[in-house]
């Protein structure tokens, strides 16, 4: 008496595709070994043939008599993912296009410790930054360099030459103006990486170094 039923001429065609298709050996060799069975040979034989245990074929069976073909592919390697963090995306799309200043930290950029408090704190979770991090290379968060980018043209440019232009009509001793050539005055933020979407990067509005700044001064000599 077989040890299975016969299985129908497309189903086992089906099998054989599968067999030249999969990149699994471990399902293909459960495949080859119901096409054996099928064919009236032993498990006993099929075991020695293809390497296996008579329980492991034996098994192979009893998956493929309950779940059919699907019941003979491999299960995913490695832990179980515990978190599933997919509901969390559109938060975290927020919260990345915000300035973690804007909810009240000192910070400028987002740290992954930082992402992760803030995430448990509004939500009332106890997520792990590895957790995190491994949610983030998922769905291609990175960790980036920010570009620097021009700043728009001083609204009160006209204001201040105006003031200044008075201050040199009215040169005196009580009112000095002072003057002095070459002086570099570095008023670029700091930029530093951030975590974006793979394909985009942060702007951050910089004033610019390439500018001459001139400080006049009178000096008086008194004797």
């Amino acid at each position: 008496m077989p040890i299975i039923a016969p299985i129908p001429q497309d189903e086992c065609q089906k099998m054989r595709k599968l067999i030249h298709k999969t990149r699994d050996k471990n399902y293909s060799r459960r495949l080859t070994a119901l096409l054996m069975l099928n064919e009236g040979l032993t498990v006993t034989y099929v075991a020695k043939t293809l390497h296996a245990a008579r329980s492991s074929v034996n098994r192979w069976v009893q998956w493929f008599t309950l779940y059919g073909l699907e019941g003979l592919e491999s299960l995913p390697v490695g832990r179980p993912v515990v978190w599933d963090l997919s509901p969390l995306y559109n938060l975290l799309l927020f919260l990345l296009q915000q300035s973690p200043q804007k909810l009240g930290y000192l910070r400028s950029r987002w740290s992954l410790e930082l992402m992760t408090h803030t995430l448990n704190e509004l939500l009332n979770l106890s997520l792990t930054q590895n957790v995190l991090y491994r949610y983030f290379a998922q769905v291609g968060i990175v960790w980036r360099r920010a570009a620097p980018t021009v700043k728009q043209p001083d609204p009160e440019y006209d204001e201040k030459m105006a003031k200044i232009a008075e201050a040199k009509a009215n040169i005196s001793e009580k009112h000095p103006v002072f003057y002095e050539d070459e002086v570099d005055i570095d008023l670029n933020p700091k930029i530093g990486a951030d975590w974006c979407f793979k394909g985009q990067q942060k702007r951050v509005i910089t004033p610019g170094q390439d500018r001459e700044y001139f400080v006049k001064k009178i000096r008086f000599d008194r004797r």
